[in-house]
C-alpha cells in the first residue's frame, strides 16, 4: 500500500508501532548513517517515519467492509390515517390537555397555604 493511501490515523498507529519496536532495540530497516542517527538525536519517532516514507515497513492494514446483502430492497409503505382517525386522536390529546388544565384549576393556592402552616405548626 502506498502511503498517500493511508489515513492520519492508521499513519500514526503505524509509527508508533513501529517507534515503540525501535525503543525496544528493534533492529533497524533502513540503513541509517551515524551521522544521520545524532542529528535526530536517536529519536525512535523519527527513524519510524523515515522508514515507513521509504515503504519498506512489513506492516499490513486491514479494513473491513460491511457485509453485502444479495436480496432486493423492499420498499417501505407507511400505513395510511383516515382523516375520521387523525380527527379522533386530536379530539382526545384536546381533552387530555383540558383534564390537566381542570385539574391545575383544582388546586388552589390558598389550600396550599393551609398546608403549609399545618405542618409549620406541628414542629
Amino acid at each position: 500500500m502506498k502511503l498517500e493511501e493511508f489515513t492520519k490515523y492508521e499513519k500514526a498507529r503505524i509509527l508508533g508501532a513501529r517507534a515503540l519496536q525501535i525503543a525496544m532495540n528493534a533492529p533497524l530497516l533502513v540503513k541509517i548513517s551515524k551521522e544521520d542517527l545524532e542529528k535526530i538525536k536517536f529519536n525512535a519517532i523519527k527513524i519510524a517515519e523515515v522508514e515507513l516514507n521509504s515503504g519498506v515497513l512489513p506492516i499490513s492494514i486491514n479494513r473491513p467492509f460491511p457485509g453485502r446483502k444479495e436480496e432486493p430492497l423492499k420498499r417501505v409503505r407507511e400505513p395510511k390515517v383516515n382523516d375520521e382517525k387523525l380527527e379522533e386522536m386530536e379530539v382526545e390529546e384536546e381533552q387530555e390537555i383540558a383534564k390537566e388544565g381542570e385539574i391545575m384549576e383544582l388546586a388552589n393556592p390558598e389550600d396550599e397555604q393551609e398546608v403549609v402552616e399545618d405542618i409549620v405548626g406541628e414542629e
